[in-house]
């Protein structure tokens, strides 16, 4: 079987597919990944085959491009609607009116698909009708694999790397488009992909949103109500080659709290999810604890601290699989390594971020689990996170509840057990190319 795995230019999200593109490779499988020319260092640094597909721009210069070109919102244009994103963030998507779904999809989710997609169709399109793969793997914001799939028969599955928001969201937007009047019925996003399948003989269906099928590495607590198709997955670490710090080593002297702010911000400071103050305030709020503070910062960012306390370790990067187990909680910004090697390792976690898709559902599936807590932005503070952290250690129900969730995590299948079962789907899914592209 041929497979192709397909990222846009996010390194996390390429991460979070390496190991089960080892699997099939493993099993005998041919496995090539298309990446953008700017995450090729990233899959043959993971010992991957790369094919490299769309323009040399990369995506900070494809943003830029876009806000000068008014088809993204602009620096400024981001300080009037930033708040109004966050919000619709926090709140759950049944609550989300017609008019404030249609501002997302128009405003928000279909520039920022055609950006991360627009550049790598043609190529992807041009690499599945000449390799001709029985399986294309995408990561779910990869719009442009599932066109390029349905362009040459091969069946596709979409490959999440948090909640699946986007069965939520497309489910209320699609029920409150038909009861809106209409002449104010829209629906950009089956426009835009539309309009890139019909480029080359396909026609857009939802399963260019959705895949044939959806490759889940959460617990299935955390999954939202759905008709979809999935596929459980146990969740691998994957960090890019990495080290193992010495200090790891030595005994854990007082109880060790990861504190992670993710990878983003090193190069985009509009993810970050503390200002160098709040880590400050952070910082000093806990100094009396008898913890052991792990905090990873970028080196531009921890030389704006005033004052690092006896009990916090700021280091630039520590692999999470290495760190994680040892840890009695931790604190997260939202992403991917954080929050699956929590649940993982069954380590309580307190997420702070909000610059991810998926706060709410987060936080209900955290405190259903009794599992960790999620603080809103507008109640991050110091002593906020303190209060949090403490009731986290102290209380052993958190740990229970982290328990419970690793149990479940540890009975999905790994990403070698799932291989036959991805190439039933595969077989059951793939067809003959389009008549008129023979």
């Amino acid at each position: 079987m041929r497979v192709l795995f397909a990222s846009w230019a996010w390194r996390t999200h390429f991460f979070n597919m390496v190991p089960l593109a080892w699997a099939l490779h493993t099993a005998g499988h041919e496995v090539r990944v298309a990446g953008e020319p700017e995450l090729v260092d990233a899959i043959t640094g993971a010992g991957l085959t790369a094919v490299p597909v769309g323009s040399a721009e990369t995506l900070k210069e494809k943003v830029a491009r876009a806000q000068e070109e008014g088809v993204f919102p602009s620096a400024e244009e981001w300080e009037e609607i930033g708040p109004k994103v966050l919000e619709l963030a926090h709140l759950p998507e049944e609550k989300l009116t017609w008019e404030q779904l249609a501002w997302k999809y128009r405003v928000l989710l279909v520039p920022k698909a055609r950006i991360k997609n627009d550049s790598m169709v043609g190529d992807l399109v041009a690499l599945c009708r000449s390799w001709g793969p029985d399986l294309v793997v995408w990561d779910s914001l990869t719009h442009a694999a599932p066109v390029a799939a349905a362009t040459s028969g091969a069946a596709h599955a979409r490959v999440l790397t948090t909640t699946d928001v986007e069965v939520g969201l497309r489910r209320n937007f699609l029920r409150m488009r038909d009861l809106a009047p209409p002449r104010a019925r829209e629906d950009p996003m089956a426009e835009w992909l539309g309009e890139l399948a019909g480029r080359y003989g396909a026609e857009f269906s939802e399963e260019l949103i959705t895949g044939h099928f959806t490759i889940d590495q959460l617990p299935e607590s955390f999954r939202q109500e759905s008709d979809l198709l999935y596929a459980s997955l146990r969740y691998v670490p994957y960090n890019d080659p990495s080290v193992v710090p010495r200090w790891l080593s030595e005994p854990v002297r007082a109880p060790r709290v990861l504190m992670t702010l993710g990878m983003s911000s090193r190069d985009w400071t509009a993810l970050e999810s503390l200002s160098a103050e709040q880590v400050q305030e952070t910082l000093d709020a806990v100094a009396d604890l008898d913890i052991e503070l792990v905090v990873t910062l970028p080196a531009e960012f921890s030389e704006k601290l005033e004052r690092v306390p006896a009990n916090t370790r700021v280091v630039e990067f520590v692999p999470l699989d290495a760190v994680i187990p040892s840890c009695s909680a931790v604190i997260r910004h939202g992403g991917v390594g954080g929050l699956n090697g929590s649940l993982l390792h069954g380590v309580p976690q307190l997420q702070i971020g909000s610059k991810v898709p998926d706060p709410d559902v987060k936080r209900r599936c955290l405190r259903a689990a009794r599992a960790g807590d999620l603080l809103e932005p507008d109640e991050v503070s110091g002593p906020a996170i303190r209060e949090a952290l403490v009731r986290l250690l102290e209380d052993p129900a958190y740990r229970a509840g982290a328990q419970r969730l690793r149990r479940e995590v540890l009975a999905q299948p790994t990403p070698n057990e799932l291989v036959p079962e991805l190439e039933r789907l595969a077989a059951r899914f793939r067809t003959e190319p389009p008549a008129q592209l023979h």
